[in-house]
């Protein structure tokens, strides 16, 4: 284990219980220059990729699992919670952003220079719960994607996905773009095989922009709840917080008011349009799976592997469950890679102490890829899809936990100086962190008395 060097001083510093900090991914840290003469699409450019690498967390396997569900269980109602909690996303990671710009703190160290020790490691532990269970939906997501291009036996599958450990590496240590450009150009190959299944699927366009519409059934039918909080829970993923607060800074800039203000505006122009992408990708999975298993009466469709061997005979072509397979291992993959860094950005950020990023990302894989072997071996393959849904709830049940400080911290003029929330900001801000909250904790008494009750 490393020690981080801890330096003092600095812009930002007033407001704050510990005085100073280590950069943020020190070794990236403001090494992607932005020309400070160039045209506004020559910025555009500079400042694009972090919001990429966090929209990445909205499209992993786990969103698969809990779109697919929701869409052919209940058709296209719960378009509605995939569109609002895209809008929440881009909220919180506008205010992500100015954070990290701001303050020159990602959100783990605001939480570790703001916060008495004890709720520090609370707040620490309960990231890395969230990080393992993300991991768990992309180790799952990966080995079912190996088995169904490849015919890999699931567990086999989970151990394999070990070996992207020395992917990660490669990247990193070529330099912050090459990993930024490897992100984006798997997810543009996710986006090019939904559009496909899509223009297969067919679905009926009054249907889809009327699933768009809220309605209170959402919350007053538990089975429809339980499904939307872990749209809401893959969707809005708290170490993305983490994570997006930190790679901002990769970028750099004037270290001025304007330079720091444009910083903020391209980057959030950049977050925005990648989490609109990220939109689209979680609408299309719920919307295939309602134009074809819903409208066939394939209700109970909620495994991916039953999804991948209906979709040839329902769209009538031998090639949309291979593309549906592409598109599910390029997701997994593409997570593992942004994990890796969310990982580190969190224990970095909440204890000062850096292992060595191999050590880091074995240590992940191993607590992820244990309870997936665990509830394979124990319950069988067709659990796996089980455990992708109840990862995703796992991570909305922890995602108050990171809203409530970033809320406290971009809301404090003491600590965000001229950058601070304006009133609407903090107003729809803190309605959404207790809207969270709120339905995390409908869902665990819902659990309670269906657990109570024998259900």
């Amino acid at each position: 284990m490393i020690q981080l060097p801890q330096t003092t001083g600095g812009a930002g510093d007033p407001g704050w219980r510990r005085k100073g900090t280590s950069p943020s991914l020190p070794e990236v840290h403001g090494t992607i220059v932005v020309p400070a003469n160039a045209t506004f699409w020559r910025k555009c450019v500079a400042f694009a990729g972090p919001g990429f690498l966090v929209a990445v967390g909205y499209m992993d396997p786990g969103n698969w699992a809990t779109d697919l569900a929701g869409g052919a269980k209940f058709g296209y109602s719960l378009l509605a919670v995939i569109m609002i909690s895209n809008l929440m996303a881009i909220l919180l990671q506008h205010l992500c952003i100015k954070l990290g710009i701001a303050t020159g703190r990602d959100l783990a160290q605001a939480c570790r220079d703001h916060y008495p020790t004890p709720i520090v490691w609370f707040l620490w532990i309960l990231c890395e719960l969230a990080i393992a269970a993300c991991d768990l939906a992309e180790v799952v997501g990966s080995a079912i994607a190996l088995q169904l291009l490849f015919g890999i036996p699931l567990v086999w599958g989970c151990v394999i996905t070990a070996v992207d450990v020395m992917i990660v590496l490669l990247l990193q240590n070529k330099g912050f773009r090459y990993l930024e450009i490897v992100v984006i150009t798997l997810i543009a190959t996710i986006g090019s095989c939904f559009a496909v299944e899509l223009l297969l699927a067919k679905p009926a366009l009054g249907d889809v922009l009327t699933g768009f519409v809220p309605r209170t059934e959402i919350v007053t039918n538990p089975a429809m709840l339980y499904l939307a909080i872990g749209i809401l829970g893959a969707t809005v993923m708290p170490h993305n917080l983490y994570l997006h607060s930190s790679i901002v800074q990769t970028r750099k800039y004037a270290q001025t008011a304007s330079g720091k203000r444009e910083a903020i505006r391209f980057g959030t122009i950049d977050s925005t349009f990648a989490l609109m992408f990220a939109l689209f990708i979680n609408a299309a999975i719920l919307i295939l799976a309602a134009a074809t298993f819903h409208r066939s009466g394939h209700h109970d469709v909620g495994e991916i592997q039953v999804a991948f061997h209906l979709l040839d005979g329902l769209l009538g072509v031998k090639f949309a469950a291979v593309l549906f397979a592409v598109a599910l291992l390029a997701s997994g993959q593409n997570s593992t890679l942004t994990g890796t860094l969310a990982g580190q950005i969190v224990m970095e950020g909440f204890i000062n102490i850096r292992l060595r990023p191999w050590l880091r990302r074995l240590i992940t894989r191993a607590i992820a890829i244990v309870p997936a072997v665990v509830v394979i071996g124990m319950f069988g393959e067709s659990r796996s899809t089980d455990l992708l849904v109840a990862s995703q709830v796992c991570l909305s049940m922890q995602l108050g936990f990171a809203c409530w400080p970033l809320m406290r911290f971009t809301s404090d003029r003491a600590k965000m100086g001229e950058f601070v929330n304006s009133l609407w900001i903090r107003l729809l801000g803190w309605g959404i962190t207790l809207l969270i909250i709120g339905l995390n904790a409908k869902l665990l008494w819902d659990m309670v008395e269906d657990v109570w009750h024998g259900k």
